[in-house]
């Protein structure tokens, strides 16, 4: 009994994932707002009623997609940060993590640069909300380094929303930069984010003898 238990479990969850990725397929050219169930299930080969199985609606199905494309994408540039070395050398791994990130899921990326200030409230909600805790994590990253000895928490949290804010923004230019073709459009977006955050990193390094009133 229990084998067939978990033979149904295990048909369940490769129905739903064939569920995201061929939604996730459809929205390279539209928004999720746009996107009908019935079109999603037409590709996968079920009926529209089984979706229901799998999810309440369009919108958890979009915030299932949100989870994936940030999700692992957190611990990665975390572990990256909470290395001892040099500024520069972090900033060119986390770029380099975030480039990698975009090659291997291309459509994860789009979709979330689309639905961040998207018309379906829940994933709007969902992005924010990962990016919410990417910015944790980046915080307390960068408070156990050396540099933020005497900061407060609000200026580290402010200083891990400017980090993620433009990982975020240099995800969506890379994204477009290669789907454009133009020679070196890519790498010059590289340079352009390893140049901002040492600018920030520059910044940080100084905040403090400026005052932070």
């Amino acid at each position: 009994m229990s084998h067939i238990v978990g033979v149904r479990q295990a048909q369940k969850q490769k129905t739903r994932q064939a569920l995201l990725d061929a939604a996730l397929e459809l929205l390279e050219e539209q928004s999720l707002s746009s996107l009908g169930l019935r079109e999603v299930t037409r590709v996968v080969g079920i009926a529209p009623t089984a979706f229901y199985r799998h999810f309440r609606d369009m919108g958890e199905l979009g915030v299932a997609l949100v989870e994936e494309a940030l999700g692992s994408l957190h611990a990665m540039v975390r572990a990256i940060l909470a290395e001892q070395d040099g500024a520069e050398e972090r900033i060119d791994r986390t770029v380099a993590v975030v480039v990698e990130h975009v090659r291997q899921h291309p459509l994860h990326i789009r979709f979330v640069a689309r639905e961040r200030h998207g018309g379906v409230r829940a994933v709007r909600g969902a992005i924010a909300d990962e990016l919410d805790r990417f910015a944790q994590e980046v915080a307390a990253a960068l408070g156990s380094q050396p540099v933020s000895e005497g900061w407060g928490e609000d200026d580290v949290r402010m200083l891990a929303e400017l980090y993620v804010d433009r990982l975020v923004t240099t995800a969506a230019e890379f994204l477009d930069a290669e789907a454009d073709g133009a020679p070196g459009a890519a790498d010059q977006v590289v340079r352009t984010a390893r140049r901002q955050l040492r600018l920030i990193s520059i910044g940080r390094r100084h905040w403090q003898e400026e005052g932070r009133g």
